[in-house]
């Protein structure tokens, strides 16, 4: 069966058109199917839409995504409230232990991220998964680091990713990969992708998971979620009328 790749984390400014023309254009060339670009909270359904048609011309499905970067969970609890049924995808810059355990717990968030390098500040660890594993968020890896960084600091960072792949195997917590890039030179095909994964361990197949069918998962759970006949986890509705 062929697979359906997506990138989840692209990152231009999406007040240039032409900027976000060539990152789609390339994603279409690359063999990606989806992608999702980081959107401002305040973003209108007009900027939205002109966003849809560029990735339509290019045959690509866009997923509106937004990043919160919460300083407390009490935040991120009212970040949740006022944008989950704005966006397709929410994912949370974790940049504190506190923060990191309530995205874990709560299943309004789709990707917990680690952007520090520093590992001191990367909280994924057993009980940050053994939460996440009890809901529905998945771990997001950018791969952006991993192109850019050389030395001691790429060496730290892929000891720190060996460890939370691992983590999140264990406990059976979805691992997506995304680019994380804001222009297009820094793009990569999506089997590239999976293959860099191999430098923190990650086996072939599971790699091949998180460019495909892990992130097209959370975009297709998460548009029946917001569809007009979602009621609740499990309830549909299937007809409506006069006689119902």
């Amino acid at each position: 069966m062929k697979r359906t790749f997506a990138d989840l984390h692209l990152c231009p400014n999406v007040k240039d058109s032409e900027k976000v023309s060539r990152i789609v254009s390339k994603a279409s060339k690359l063999g990606y199917r989806l992608m999702a670009i980081t959107l401002p909270s305040n973003i209108t359904q007009e900027e939205t839409q002109r966003l849809r048609n560029i990735c339509k011309e290019a045959k690509i499905d866009l997923a509106s995504r937004v990043d919160l970067k919460p300083e407390t969970p009490r935040e991120l609890i009212q970040n949740l409230r006022r944008l989950r049924r704005k966006f397709e995808i929410v994912a949370v810059m974790c940049e504190s232990k506190n923060v990191a355990r309530q995205a874990a717990k709560d299943r309004r968030v789709d990707l917990l991220n680690f952007p520090s390098l520093d590992f001191r500040r990367r909280f994924f660890d057993n009980a940050e998964a053994e939460l996440a594993s009890n809901s529905l968020a998945s771990l997001e890896i950018d791969m952006k680091p991993l192109l850019t960084l050389e030395g001691p600091a790429r060496i730290r960072l892929l000891s720190s990713l060996r460890r939370e792949a691992s983590i999140a195997q264990e406990f059976h917590v979805p691992i997506v990969i995304s680019s994380g890039v804001s222009y297009e030179l820094l793009m990569r095909k999506p089997r590239e992708l999976a293959a860099l994964a191999s430098l923190f361990d990650l086996d072939e197949a599971l790699a091949l998971e998180a460019v495909s069918k892990n992130p097209m998962s959370i975009v297709k759970r998460n548009r029946e979620k917001l569809g007009p006949k979602f009621v609740a986890p499990g309830i549909r509705i299937i007809r409506r009328g006069k006689d119902c």
